[in-house]
């Protein structure tokens, strides 16, 4: 599709600098007009895009811009870090009807360093994650065709996320998919240069990057979504 979206504001970057350096809520209050302006409402434009896009390669995904979009208030109730807002900005698209880190969904976030993207499962609860490990058991060669293909490789270098020390129990430590039962999250992600949000093919970029992730998306919510 033809992306519209001409690029985020240098403010936007700027505002998440000055934010990392006057993260307290006086700050923020008196220069909200200002996140709501270079970042809040463009990414919600953005994403809006982008889900017309997700639509077309992955059916069942969030389109919401509303859900899509992560607030930008931290849950500090467990956390040394009392910071009470992120330095970042970010949006993920999950599979409809599905908790944000239940599913496999597509993700990018922003800051002043650095422009992630990527995808996958981030926090499965016991019974999700042991479909997942029961899907790649019973065939380790189709999940590893998907991490082995081209489109795939050209902007991803394979999963992510935390791992297990030994194989889970139920699981042989010699099985054939050793190396891929141990994880506890199934995640890929790419960084580029944060200024590459500024420009008017941020849109494409996503587009590109996401399409390239949707075979291990749609793999990993075959197996979430098993019943």
């Amino acid at each position: 599709m033809e992306f519209t979206f001409p690029g985020f504001e240098p403010q936007a970057r700027q505002f998440l600098r000055e934010l990392r350096e006057n993260n307290n809520r006086e700050w923020f209050q008196a220069h909200k007009p200002d996140y709501e302006q270079f970042v809040r409402g463009p990414l919600l434009e953005l994403v809006l895009e982008l889900s017309m896009a997700v639509e077309e390669h992955s059916p069942g995904h969030s389109i919401d811009p509303r859900k899509s979009v992560y607030r930008i208030y931290r849950d500090i109730r467990f956390s040394k870090n009392k910071d009470p807002y992120k330095t970042h900005a970010a949006a993920v698209f999950p599979p409809t009807g599905m908790e944000r880190h239940a599913g496999a969904g597509f993700y990018f976030h922003f800051s002043t360093e650095e422009l992630l993207i990527g995808g996958g499962v981030y926090a499965p609860p016991s019974d999700t994650l042991g479909r997942i490990r029961a899907q790649i058991a019973a065939d380790p060669d189709e999940l590893r065709g998907i991490l082995a293909a081209a489109s795939y490789r050209k902007f991803y270098g394979g999963l992510e996320g935390q791992r297990l020390k030994r194989t889970p129990r139920g699981f042989a430590p010699d099985h054939p998919a050793a190396d891929l039962l141990v994880y506890k999250q199934f995640l890929s992600g790419t960084t580029l240069p944060a200024d590459v949000i500024e420009q008017p093919t941020i849109g494409a970029v996503l587009d590109q990057h996401f399409r390239a992730i949707a075979p291990l998306m749609a793999y990993l919510n075959r197996a979430v979504q098993a019943h």
